[in-house]
């Protein structure tokens, strides 16, 4: 009897979860870009297992954001040749900075690439000299985390870390540390039933939004104005 019960919830489950997933199909794509909950994701959150998130109007760089997820699919970290000023590597792969730059690029028109290049070139000495760089350069220069940390901060971007996600806005850039390497992240409009925000970023399987803000300790906090 306990065997066909199991049997029965879990037909019902594929059931709901195949009917939720047409549903999903069929809808516009760009209500959740609108700050809207789909239908597809007001029936999954009737699932026992399924969190419970709260979504509020997204602004353009977090509705670019999301554009990349299922886009950007793959993280690649090889240094690549690209063109300047525009330049980027081929859409379906990249790092957690492409992320960024790509955001930038499409919702508020900023090319990172070249803002970045031109502050170096102006500030050289007031840039890091991790890698042992002793001249800029256009190809890896913006894709580098701590040479966007500098250059938000000398924009007057650098906003107070702290452990409240109330301070944390849909569009703000953040980044942390994972495993020893610098990370960035974009602060989304989703939120969880307990008001954290999501982030979108590429930490390794390619473009995700996720329930990680404070999943590693965060080291820098941004807002592009």
């Amino acid at each position: 009897m306990k065997n066909s019960y199991t049997i029965i919830k879990n037909l019902t489950l594929l059931l709901i979860i195949t009917a939720i997933a047409w549903i999903s199909f069929q809808e516009p794509k760009d209500k959740s870009q609108q700050g809207e909950k789909s239908t597809a994701t007001e029936l999954m959150e009737l699932l026992p297992f399924v969190e419970k998130t709260i979504e509020k109007p997204a602004p353009p760089l977090v509705a670019s954001a999301r554009e990349q997820i299922g886009e950007t699919v793959i993280y690649d970290p090889k240094y690549v040749g690209i063109t300047y000023p525009n330049g980027d590597v081929p859409r379906a792969r990249g790092v957690c900075t492409d992320v960024v730059i790509r955001a930038l690029r499409d919702s508020r028109k900023i090319d990172l690439q070249k803002e970045v290049h031109e502050d170096m070139q102006y500030a050289f000495s007031s840039y890091p000299k991790i890698w042992g760089a002793k001249h800029t350069d256009k190809n890896i220069d913006h894709r580098r985390v701590p040479n966007l940390k500098r250059y938000f901060e000398r924009q007057g971007y650098a906003l107070s870390v702290t452990q409240n996600p109330k301070e944390y806005q849909a569009g703000d850039i953040v980044t942390c540390k994972v495993d020893g390497r610098a990370h960035i992240m974009i602060v989304s409009s989703k939120e969880s039933s307990e008001g954290i925000p999501y982030i979108i970023h590429n930490i390794g399987r390619g473009t995700k939004e996720e329930n990680s803000l404070f999943r590693y300790p965060l080291d820098g906090h941004y807002r592009i104005k």
